[in-house]
């Protein structure tokens, strides 16, 4: 019988316990069992459900091969130390990956799936998460709506892919492993931002527009056009006006000047509007309170009515001005001039509030 060539041991090894990674060699096999020479420990066993977890793996296996293990009991009715292979390959590959980490080794990983917040991918059979936001830029989604649709309609074109990523989070206890790919190009990126500070005025080109602002490239070396870095400016960088749609003032290929307003965490925040002139500067010279102005009504909103005074100024008439939002829509039409009184101008926070004069 199988078990007559299994030298058992009886040796008392109080430095194992449940739950003990063990290695040692395959000895003898059947048709459901695997058993493992554990050295001084005695033999071990994997059978049963713990076999056919791994049944595969277990296929591939030759008499001599090393393995580890996890015990998951110290000791069965015929002496055997009880094993899983399974839970002992997936502590492992934790460890393994834990190591990556630390080392941040750039890792080729192929994307098997998506969801809305980004793509589904694995490493040593486990899963992972690559989210949206740790994309590298030039594969970010720009969808100018936010449209979470087509957000995931532009994430499923990676599935099948390969993408070098870096491993920015885990915690095996929560089976989580976070992936990041623009993390692989950090070095770099702050090695060039070395070159720009606060301050400094670039020229770029926009190669993306979403709801949240535009982005721009620009060269690291003037000399070398093809060497570039992106930078983000965000909707409320794009103009002194209010900005609804980025699409609006700025287009995809268009050459433009940039200001660095910021660079944070290997991040270049850039403002079009700090190099245009600010139209509330001058705003108190030629609008004062209690002042009866002409206004286009631009937009309604749930606090109130915006109102054009002048090119890239708006004030708002506030919605406690009307009894409700569909009597103010009653009194008011977009697109018309009306009549209205300055209660209060605050430049520095580009704010007017206003009343309609009625007549």
């Amino acid at each position: 019988m199988i078990k007559d060539i299994i030298k058992k041991v009886d040796t008392a090894s109080p430095q194992l316990s449940v739950g003990s990674t063990v290695e040692g060699k395959v000895v003898a096999r059947d048709r459901s069992s695997l058993f493992i020479d554990l050295g001084i420990h005695g033999t071990g066993i994997i059978y049963g459900r713990e076999f056919y977890n791994v049944k595969e793996i277990a296929k591939s296996l030759e008499i001599g091969d090393k393995v580890h293990a996890k015990i998951v009991e110290m000791e069965n009715d015929e002496g055997y130390k009880e094993l899983s292979l399974k839970d002992a390959t997936k502590e492992i590959s934790w460890q393994r990956l834990k190591e990556l980490r630390d080392s941040e080794q750039v890792l080729s990983v192929r994307v098997m799936g998506v969801n809305k917040g980004g793509l589904l991918t694995s490493l040593d059979g486990i899963q992972a998460f690559l989210p949206v936001s740790q994309l590298a830029p030039e594969h970010y989604p720009r969808v100018a709506d936010a449209d979470k649709s087509k957000i995931l309609k532009e994430l499923q074109k990676f599935i099948g892919k390969t993408l070098e990523v870096k491993i920015l989070d885990l915690l095996a206890s929560e089976n989580k492993l976070i992936l990041s790919e623009k993390a692989k190009s950090e070095e770099k990126t702050k090695e060039t931002l070395k070159n720009y500070k606060r301050g400094d005025i670039i020229d770029g080109e926009i190669t993306g527009i979403a709801d949240f602002g535009a982005f721009i490239k620009f060269p690291v070396d003037v000399e070398d056009k093809n060497d570039q870095i992106e930078g983000l400016i965000h909707i409320s960088e794009l103009d002194w006006q209010l900005v609804e749609n980025p699409a609006e003032v700025v287009k995809v290929g268009e050459a433009v000047k940039a200001q660095i307003i910021n660079i944070n965490n290997n991040q270049v925040f850039l403002s079009l509007k700090s190099l245009k002139k600010n139209p509330w500067e001058e705003i108190e010279k030629e609008y004062k309170k209690d002042d009866v102005i002409k206004g286009k009504v631009t937009k309604f909103s749930t606090f109130g009515a915006f109102v054009e005074l002048a090119p890239k100024i708006r004030g708002l008439c506030h919605i406690s001005e009307f009894e409700s939002k569909e009597e103010m829509e009653k009194q008011l039409e977009i697109g018309k001039t009306y009549d209205f009184k300055v209660l209060l101008i605050e430049p520095k926070e580009h704010r007017m509030s206003l009343k309609l004069v009625k007549e």
